[in-house]
């Protein structure tokens, strides 16, 4: 992609209010090929706003790793991405998928579907700001009635993009409803020479394979379906390479909890610990049978100290592992 090498074609989405540091550090210990850093705003960022710097942290190790913009002002893109790329950043992206009411109604996220030329002045002034691969991200439209993915595709390439990865959803689905995969296919269909990177209901590594196998996508874009699950990276490789799942039992998720909490201790100050925690042990405790006693008890606790007891005092060779959830679960 842009004449870079990447370890592997399974990244990490940039997710809003989840991809903090510990998230992060989580999932890049079973090596995808590419993680992305929280969604970042131009206007934020050009103010030199310290808690959107915070949001930028990474760890040496995370190489490579990206950035992800979110704006709709040409002027501003240039000087946000040159940013992103002093601070050692190997991607910069432009966010034109988030779906939500408060991104959207300046015309950024998901609006940018409605103004494809100002997607191609936006790419083109990053473009020509930086070095390195400057990538977007986009849904198929913004609602069924403007399926627009491969003209915003074709502006982007044009704008000097190296990828665009398409959401199979409409800015008007959210997050609702199953994603189509036939408008990502059909995008790399009319743009054999741009890479393509499929994302949407890829929670496993049975709809990796399948997402590579319907679209022909060059790259996936692996989101929800690393809440509470890091390791699907790995069960995604194994799969892709015809080896058999491993088998993971109520004392894996017992050890990646007490890490994942261990990281979020590091970074947090205790109150947003705790709440961090309470958001991230429902995540892990989805698909484990069994485990109802231990979520009501984490949004009860007021200490780590507390949760950490929990944990490692719950019966966690009584519990039963979901080979998978419904969706909308998440």
């Amino acid at each position: 992609m842009g004449g870079r090498e990447f370890p592997s074609n399974v990244f990490c989405a940039p997710l809003a209010g989840c991809s903090d540091l510990p998230f992060r550090r989580m999932t890049t210990f079973y090596n995808p090929g590419l993680v992305y850093c929280e969604m970042v705003k131009m206007d934020a960022l050009i103010r030199h706003d310290p808690g959107t710097y915070r949001l930028l942290d990474y760890e040496r190790g995370m190489h490579p790793i990206g950035a992800q913009l979110c704006g709709s002002k040409p002027k501003l893109a240039g000087t946000c991405a040159k940013i992103c790329e002093d601070l050692g950043f190997d991607v910069i992206d432009l966010n034109c998928g988030c779906p939500v009411d408060k991104v959207t109604k300046d015309g950024s996220g998901s609006g940018l579907l409605k103004s494809p030329r100002l997607i191609g002045e936006i790419v083109s002034e990053m473009v020509a700001a930086v070095k390195v691969p400057v990538t977007v991200k986009i849904r198929i439209g913004w609602d069924f009635q403007t399926i627009n993915c491969v003209e915003i595709c074709r502006m982007a390439k044009e704008a000097g993009a190296k990828a665009v990865c398409i959401h199979g959803r409409t800015r008007s689905q959210g997050y609702k409803g199953p994603a189509d995969w036939e408008p990502i296919a059909a995008c790399k269909r009319e743009l054999p020479d741009l890479c393509i990177i499929g994302n949407g209901d890829i929670m496993d590594a049975e709809s990796a394979e399948r997402i590579f196998t319907t679209t022909g996508c060059d790259a996936i874009l692996v989101a929800r379906g690393t809440f509470g699950k890091p390791w699907v990276i790995e069960d995604i490789y194994r799969k892709l390479s015809g080896e058999e799942p491993l088998q993971r039992d109520g004392i894996t998720y017992r050890n990646h909890l007490l890490t994942h909490m261990d990281y979020i201790k590091e970074y947090q100050p205790e109150r947003k610990a705790v709440l961090d925690m309470r958001r991230v042990g429902c995540w892990y405790l989805k698909t484990a049978h069994g485990t109802r006693k231990l979520r009501e008890s984490l949004n009860q606790v007021k200490t780590l100290k507390e949760i950490r007891h929990l944990i490692e005092e719950y019966p966690w060779h009584e519990v039963e592992i979901a080979s998978s959830l419904p969706l909308e679960e998440f």
